[in-house]
């Protein structure tokens, strides 16, 4: 007899509410340890950011991470004060579409502004481009290559959540494309001393649909079911 064999009983799944768990303690695991990882940069910000030197605050990396936790408690009463207007009006999925709403507005700006921060030669600089695919990837480092699929994971992780139009691997991939042109587009028009650069285009788009892959279980329904229409008895 086989060692593993059960005399025909299959274990059954694990209920819902311990795989949530699971999940949320996985999250809160992994947001501790990233945490961890970057606490001694962050540090470093904090009396400034305390001292009110917003030029320190907003103008550098480790500061802007820095605002960005702790904007995190105004952000969670954002959403529940729209989740109870929407409850209030009778609005479906209320705490889910302004958990969405917020999240991609919270996740997404930080990001946006650090890609946006100008260079040493702002200004004198030429602007600089490269469009050759996977050139640039040997020289951006694992703080670049993490960087750049961060830039637009919020939005991808919960814009299908939000909009069911959005609801597609190919769709989330041509919204990280778009969003990332823009702001190569951006960096070049405005002389940021910035590299716009094809590999940036291609990582902001590949790190939008690896977090929608990850919220696939949330997506908004793209249709209504399908249902027979009711025959009047003979």
């Amino acid at each position: 007899m086989n060692d593993f064999d059960t005399g025909g009983i299959t274990a059954s799944p694990p209920p819902r509410s311990t795989r949530r768990i699971l999940f949320l303690g996985a999250a809160v695991l992994a947001v501790a340890s990233a945490l961890f990882a970057v606490r001694r940069p962050l540090m470093m910000s904090a009396p400034a950011c305390g001292t009110g030197q917003w030029g320190i605050c907003f103008g550098t990396f480790n500061g802007v991470v820095l605002m960005t936790l702790a904007l995190v408690p105004p952000a969670l009463l954002v959403v529940w004060a729209l989740a109870r207007r929407r409850r209030a009006a009778g609005v479906a999925r209320a705490w889910r579409k302004s958990l969405a709403e917020v999240g991609m507005v919270h996740g997404t700006a930080p990001f946006v502004w650090m890609t946006m921060m100008p260079g040493g030669g702002a200004g004198v600089v030429p602007p600089r481009v490269s469009l050759v695919p996977l050139r640039d990837l040997v020289t951006m480092g694992p703080m670049g290559l993490g960087g750049n699929l961060l830039v637009f994971a919020a939005l991808g992780f919960f814009a299908p959540v939000r909009f069911a139009a959005l609801a597609s691997a190919p769709r989330l991939l041509a919204l990280g494309a778009g969003c990332s042109v823009l702001i190569e587009t951006a960096q070049y028009v405005l002389r940021l001393d910035r590299v716009s650069s094809v590999d940036d285009v291609l990582l902001n788009a590949t790190g939008a649909v690896l977090a929608g892959l990850a919220s696939r279980r949330w997506w908004s329904p793209t249709g209504t079911p399908h249902t027979s229409p009711i025959r009047p008895a003979a």
